[in-house]
């Protein structure tokens, strides 16, 4: 918890409770003896912040319209995460929004996760990352491990055609989808996913002071962290079991 930024939930799942004397079955029994001073070196500031509950969702009407289909119409196969292969995106500013930015994209049954850092929060810079992982993995490749991509009315999202146009043909890599303006809840895994990255890049910190292979070491803890929706499994297990065959 103090070293690997782990959960009381996680850090259960993931030790053996054979190798030790005393037995601890809850993460809250964890949270009552970090608040008792039990741990000395640990305190409730080192956890995780909680979720804050929402009262209610509202979607509301966009001032502007969306360059492509809204998600509505997203399959019952891509709702209901039968299917793998469909992601939601997002960008994860530092200190400065004219700044370096993270792109960030979570495979919706898996919770796997890509970061790839970006010099600013500009639809060029979205479409210039999706079309260096186009040739790195091959048009093919590509289009079966992204399927489709779910993106809200951010101006970083607003090339449509550039975003899901193939590099290496005339057709698309991809299939484009929109949420509905203010209504980040419609992209659940990535705000999740978010919460992870932002344990080790804090809200105010400039993307600038990681390297890409800091970005890479947070991809992987976050891809190989225990996770209670996947029943304790870790995304990059349930990437393989789903996807590992095509990536």
């Amino acid at each position: 918890m103090l070293n690997d930024k782990y959960s009381p939930e996680a850090a259960l799942k993931t030790i053996n409770p054979g190798s030790f004397s005393v037995s601890i079955s809850s993460g809250q029994t964890i949270r009552s003896y970090i608040r008792k001073g039990v741990f000395l070196s640990l305190t409730i500031e080192h956890l995780p912040s909680p979720r804050k509950k929402r009262n209610g969702r509202i979607v509301r009407i966009a001032k502007r319209a969306s360059k492509g289909p809204s998600i509505e119409k997203l399959s019952d196969e891509i709702n209901d995460r039968l299917e793998a292969g469909h992601w939601e995106m997002d960008t994860v500013n530092g200190k400065r929004e004219k700044g370096e930015g993270l792109l960030v994209l979570t495979e919706r049954v898996s919770r796997q996760e890509v970061l790839k850092k970006i010099p600013d929060l500009t639809d060029e810079s979205v479409v210039a990352a999706l079309d260096e992982f186009e040739r790195s993995l091959g048009p093919i490749t590509f289009s079966q491990i992204f399927k489709s991509i779910t993106v809200d009315n951010g101006s970083e999202f607003a090339d449509y055609e550039g975003m899901k146009k193939s590099l290496f043909h005339d057709g698309n890599r991809t299939v484009l989808y929109y949420c509905h303006s203010f209504s980040s809840w419609e992209r659940g895994s990535n705000e999740n996913c978010n919460r992870l990255v932002r344990r080790h890049i804090p809200k105010g910190t400039k993307i600038e002071l990681y390297s890409d292979e800091d970005i890479e070491r947070i991809q992987n803890w976050i891809n190989n962290y225990p996770r209670k929706i996947l029943g304790w499994k870790c995304s990059e297990e349930v990437f393989q079991e789903v996807l590992g065959g095509i990536a």
